[in-house]
């Protein structure tokens, strides 16, 4: 394995280790923090939106900097998704995210994390959020063929 391979993978370990951190500190990995956003006509609690805001502005700012470098650190070359508009898989993934996160209250990203923590619940969410990944990768491949 070669010395840049090896700092990538660092690199990208590094990066979950904060998100991670970053997830857990701000309480994102608690189904009651995300199901208390959604609830607006109850006991609506901010912290997600505020946890989101830091996140944007952060992230707005990377990507401005970044986008300035002809290249990454660790790569040849930026490996950007073509721009597209909106269409049909977009929305239909979209609310099939939306009403999964809204029913269990947790968010993949959220769910890695909280592995840790052993619960049922949450192994069974990642167990289905696996299987439904595995099943949309199937579906899409059928659609295309």
């Amino acid at each position: 394995m070669s010395t840049q391979t090896r700092m990538a993978l660092f690199a990208a370990w590094l990066s979950g280790l904060v998100f991670a951190i970053g997830l857990g500190i701000a309480g994102m990995t608690r189904p009651d923090r995300v199901l208390g956003f959604l609830d607006v006509l109850g006991a609506w609690n901010p912290a997600l939106m505020c946890v989101m805001a830091g996140a944007i502005g952060v992230a707005a700012i990377a990507f401005r900097a970044i986008r300035q470098r002809p290249a990454p650190l660790l790569d040849a070359q930026f490996h950007l998704a073509p721009p597209r508009g909106p269409d049909r898989k977009l929305f239909i993934g979209s609310a099939i995210f939306g009403i999964g996160w809204g029913w269990a209250g947790i968010c993949p990203g959220p769910a890695l994390v909280a592995l840790a923590t052993g619960k049922t619940a949450v192994i069974l969410f990642v167990v289905a959020m696996l299987a439904g990944m595995w099943l949309g990768n199937r579906i899409n491949a059928h659609l295309e063929s």
